[in-house]
Formats: structure tokens, C-alpha cells, sequence
């Protein structure tokens, strides 16, 4: 009998498709016994990119960490998924919820000091949170397994003065499972003034893409 395939070393890319994507009709199995084996390799696989965010840990500092293909989704005029309620503590200690931005757009950037293109792409959030002060966008982190030492370094490093979450056990990253889980960090959503998903970004973002997102969700009617 053939055997399951190991899941690999490092993680399976993990395609990102659009929204209202067309299925692929498959052909049929021969048989109900190669069916069944098919099937049972196809879920070994998908084990690989099991669990919360990919398993990382801080262990990998230094080593650039997206579990899943980079890319862009990018939800219709309607909207994506509504957004989970999202309550933590800051890394200022302060409490904050995703309910106080309500009817504004917000830009949710998962993230790690450990992770390197969340280092790679800390200075275009910091630049666009400056660029749209005065538009009513709201940005905001959510720090994934990091201390509190390496998290205000990072915030200093590279001048960040929204607020992020502390989340070390990845409890609000897992909020979103029944929506759009973030496959890997960082992954970056961008939310419209009703609550739902307007873009998702898995990756280090690019300040021409991510302005051009938010500005498309500003456009939007709330």
C-alpha cells in the first residue's frame, strides 16, 4: 500500500484565492479504495499548515515567516466576513476593543518583532498611519508570542505610535478562524466604516498596495 506523504520541513504554501473563486471540477477515482486514499493524503498535507499561526515561536527570530502564499484577497463591494469582537490589553496596558473604531475603517496588522517582513514592512505602516491621521482611518497591531521587552523595542525601532494588542497566546488571532484566518505573519485586513472585511493582505505589505486599499475601503458606503 502507498504511503501517506510526511508533512515537509518547512511549511506548504498555502494558495490565496480571490473571492467567489470558480471550483475546479476534479476528475472521478477509479476506485473507492484509491478515493479514499487520495483523500486521506490530501488531509496529511493540509495538517502541515495546521494550528494557531502557523506553530512559530519566537525561536525563529530573525528567520522570515509566512505560512501560506503571499497575496492579496479583496472582497466586493459588499464586504467580506464581519469582523469578530476583538478585546485585549495593549503593550501600554491599556484595555482596548475593535468595537471603539466602529464606523471608522481600520487597518489590523498582525504581527512579531521576531518576524522578519514585519520588520521589512513596519515603516510603510508607520508611514501611512501618519497619511491618513486626518482621514479617520484607524490602525491597530496585535503583537503574536512576542515579549513585552522585544515589542516596545520594535514599536521605538521603527516609530509606530498606534497602539497593538498583546496577544502571546495567539487568543485574538484565533478569533478570526470562522472568518478569514490570518495564514501566517503578518497578514494585514483591511476593515470597512460596517465592520467587515474589506481586503486581506498575507505578506509584507507595499505602501502603493495597502494605500490604494484603504482608500478603496474609505470609498465605500459604510
Amino acid at each position: 500500500m502507498s504511503r501517506l506523504p510526511r508533512c515537509p520541513g518547512r511549511h506548504v504554501g498555502i494558495p490565496v484565492r480571490r473571492a467567489r473563486a470558480h471550483l475546479t471540477a476534479r476528475p472521478r477515482a477509479r476506485s473507492t479504495a484509491a478515493g479514499a486514499l487520495v483523500l486521506a493524503a490530501a488531509l496529511a498535507l493540509a495538517a502541515c499548515d495546521s494550528g494557531p499561526i502557523g506553530q512559530n515561536t519566537p525561536a525563529s527570530s530573525g528567520q522570515s515567516f509566512v505560512s501560506g502564499s503571499a497575496g492579496t484577497t479583496v472582497y466586493g463591494a459588499s464586504g467580506g466576513p464581519v469582523v469578530p469582537r476583538v478585546a485585549g490589553t495593549t503593550l501600554t496596558g491599556q484595555r482596548l476593543t475593535l468595537a471603539q473604531y466602529h464606523g471608522h475603517v481600520v487597518v489590523m496588522n498582525f504581527w512579531g518583532s521576531w518576524c522578519t517582513p514585519c520588520r521589512a514592512e513596519a515603516p510603510v505602516l508607520a508611514s501611512l498611519s501618519h497619511h491618513f491621521t486626518t482621514s479617520g482611518v484607524r490602525f491597530l497591531g496585535v503583537d503574536i508570542r512576542d515579549s513585552p521587552a522585544s515589542a516596545q523595542a520594535f514599536l521605538s525601532d521603527f516609530h509606530i505610535s498606534y497602539p497593538s494588542l498583546n496577544d502571546p497566546g495567539d487568543v485574538i488571532a484565533l478569533d478570526f478562524a470562522s472568518t478569514i484566518p490570518p495564514a501566517g505573519i503578518p497578514t494585514t485586513l483591511v476593515i470597512g466604516r460596517d465592520g467587515r472585511v474589506s481586503a486581506r493582505v498575507i505578506g509584507e505589505v507595499s505602501y502603493p498596495g495597502l494605500r490604494g486599499l484603504i482608500s478603496r475601503a474609505m470609498a465605500q458606503p459604510s
